[in-house]
């Protein structure tokens, strides 16, 4: 009888913060850059040099244990993580091993499979190490150091969740609670939300973990959905044919589909941490606390179950909007500009997800506004332009941000709702296409379809199909 395995998975989350300024220094923290441009004495490395922490960083820390229900460490402080690598400056990293900002917290997640709370081991402040870039050209590695000192988190969990799907929902519910926050954009494809996988196989019972590996190079979550299945598949095999897993950090090619060892698991004592001799320890009083806990927002759960009671959304729509603080932000500007909740959220769920999906987007990358898109809801609910019209106006609106009502006007795009002349154009269809009618008495409905099509043909796409089929049926039962 074939032995059955149980999957044990646990994460280690970095994510970069959404301060302007680097964790230990004034250093620009924005994304890109000429290389080494966002750079001073302290980020790299100088001698002599001395690090500042922002307070930014403590108070998004805060907030974002505050949200993942964990305990704040009131008296924490920094230590020194050694290791080297050409990415890391000062041969060290300013960390925290022994006094974690924030500690058993828990998130809870819903998949297919039912809900249940995956929980988080610690939460810790640390600064980012800079990137090496490959020239495969020249066969050699150059250092750019505008990374080295953004400030991170690092969320790790407790090694409780089973399943790929059920890692993707942890990640999904930690991605939009740190954005509801604002504490980071946490953009996958630009590094400001990363995740390393655990991963270790055992058969079903068994009360000991199995042995772990680590899977980095992870940027995407089909890319991480893909890693675990993979390496679950390669761990299983080693151990069916007697073989011992390896404790190993792996790299994951998401193009080959592969993971390739990288170097064998470092455990705390490789790293030889002792207190970071440079900074004091940070004293966090229970009225700070509370003041950032004043300032929390309303969440994806607790804004998805108000869409649904106020504005009469279907389950599925509000969660979708919500997923995205974007969207939703997006979706309550509107509403309250044009007063049009399920016309806004219509838009929303059809033609905005289909262009997101034509242009490899997500929308936080979208650049058009509410004032706008409320204007193309209202062009459109009111029947000024036509259907088809409306999905052309709206595609400009993403991609460019025009004015939808200009543009209408500029264009000659307004709907004819001039009802006698419209009557004069069907009466005209009509009488040129006996056949039609002919087949559209005798019960044959779609004859009617080919007659409404012929009107917009002959008004150049210009009439409202709603009164082309009123004043058409009318004609037709005269």
């Amino acid at each position: 009888m074939a032995r059955e395995y149980e999957t044990v998975i646990g994460l280690e989350v970095h994510v970069e913060l959404a301060t302007k300024t680097k964790i230990f220094c004034g250093c620009s923290t924005a994304f890109g850059g000429a290389p080494n441009s966002h750079t001073c004495p302290v980020c790299t490395g100088m001698p002599g040099s001395l690090p500042v922490l922002n307070k930014q960083v403590v108070e998004y820390a805060v907030a974002v244990g505050l949200a993942t229900n964990c305990k704040i460490t009131q008296y924490c402080k920094f230590d020194r993580k050694n290791y080297f690598y050409p990415d890391n400056p000062q041969n060290y990293q300013i960390s925290q091993l022994y006094l974690p900002i924030c500690r058993d917290g828990k998130v809870e997640i819903t998949t297919d499979e039912g809900t249940k709370f995956v929980g988080i081991h610690e939460i810790h402040m640390e600064e980012d190490a800079g990137k090496l870039v490959h020239d495969d050209w020249d066969d050699c590695s150059y250092v750019d150091y505008n990374r080295s000192g953004v400030p991170l988190i690092e969320i790790v969990s407790e090694p409780d969740m089973r399943s790929a799907k059920e890692v993707i929902a942890y990640l999904e519910k930690l991605r939009t609670t740190i954005q509801y926050l604002g504490a980071s954009d946490c953009k996958l494809n630009e590094g400001s939300m990363r995740a390393d996988v655990n991963i270790s196989v055992r058969e079903v019972g068994a009360k000991e973990f199995g042995t772990r590996t680590e899977m980095k190079n992870l940027n995407s979550f089909k890319a991480i959905a893909r890693a675990i299945e993979n390496e679950r598949a390669r761990q299983i095999d080693i151990i069916e044919e007697g073989g011992q897993v390896v404790q190993e950090t792996r790299r994951w090619d998401d193009n080959k589909e592969y993971s390739y060892a990288m170097r064998s698991k470092e455990d705390a004592q490789d790293y030889r941490y002792f207190p970071e001799p440079d900074l004091v320890p940070v004293s966090i009083s229970d009225e700070w606390i509370e003041s950032i806990r004043s300032n929390q927002p309303e969440f994806k759960d607790e804004k998805k179950k108000r869409y649904m009671d106020e504005f009469g959304l279907p389950e599925y729509d509000a969660d979708i909007i919500t997923g995205s603080k974007k969207m939703a932000d997006m979706f309550e500007e509107a509403t309250a500009i044009c007063g049009k909740p399920k016309k806004v959220s219509n838009w929303l769920m059809g033609e905005t997800m289909r262009l997101l999906k034509d242009r490899d987007i997500e929308f936080e990358d979208v650049k058009f506004d509410a004032v706008n898109f409320s204007k193309l809801v209202n062009l459109a609910d009111e029947g000024k332009v036509n259907n088809q019209v409306a999905k052309e106006v709206f595609e400009k609106v993403f991609d460019e941000n025009i004015d939808p009502e200009e543009y209408v006007k500029a264009n000659g795009l307004e709907s004819n709702s001039d009802a006698g002349e419209l009557k004069e154009v069907i009466q005209k269809i009509v009488d040129a296409n006996p056949q039609s009618v002919e087949d559209y008495h005798n019960g044959k409905t779609k004859a009617i379809g080919f007659l409404v099509g012929q009107t917009m043909k002959e008004m150049k796409g210009k009439a409202n199909p709603a009164m082309i089929n009123q004043i058409l049926t009318e004609i037709l039962n005269g």
